[in-house]
């Protein structure tokens, strides 16, 4: 089996999580040296100046990253000076976000119930949220939280500022709604 291949493959699976040393070892069984050894490989492959991509080691793990020389293209992609515009969904992890930080990705991604890597990369780009930290979870993924110019786009003064999300409705509530809309089918059925 060309190991290469597979530790690519995984590389791009975990995306921003990255993957250890011992990771690598454990998920192809194969010792440090060798899991070295594939690395400087498969690291060599993206040094062509005709790839887009490369391998970097932060944060404890390795990880698929840009080249940081075509940086200015993938600006373009983020940010466009046209549209500065929020969508509903960005909105939508925006509001996760100021309402729960610090938060990781996955979290974000649980509440939403899809993947939010690209929006979150677009919103900590516009410079509306930013890492905060490190999440004590397995893999030490990062935590997000909101930044001043969220603050400023929004026209608070504080988080504080955020209004309060009223979770105080009850089944009760729920009941007399269905009761209101029940009597008022009786009437409409009674003329």
């Amino acid at each position: 089996m060309n190991l290469i291949g597979v530790l690519e493959g995984l590389l791009f699976v975990v995306g921003d999580e990255g993957l250890t040393l011992s990771q690598i070892c454990n998920i192809l069984n194969i010792d440090l040296d060798e899991a070295k050894k594939l690395l400087m490989e498969l690291k060599a492959t993206y040094e062509d100046e005709k790839r887009g991509i490369r391998i970097s080691y932060l944060g404890d793990a390795f990880k698929l990253t840009t080249k940081k020389e075509h940086k200015e293209y993938y600006q373009k992609l983020i940010v466009n000076e046209d549209d500065n515009l929020l969508s509903n969904a960005a909105l939508e992890i925006l509001a996760i976000i100021a309402y729960n930080q610090p938060i990781t990705r996955i979290e974000v991604d649980e509440m939403r119930g899809v993947s939010n890597s690209h929006l979150i990369r677009k919103l900590v780009a516009k410079g509306l949220i930013k890492e905060v930290g490190k999440s004590t979870l397995p893999g030490r993924p990062n935590l997000y939280g909101t930044t001043r110019e969220f603050l400023d786009y929004f026209g608070l003064s504080s988080i504080s500022d955020l209004p309060s999300i009223n979770e105080t409705a009850t089944i009760e509530d729920d009941q007399d709604l269905f009761h209101s809309i029940y009597k008022e089918e009786e009437k409409i059925n009674e003329s």
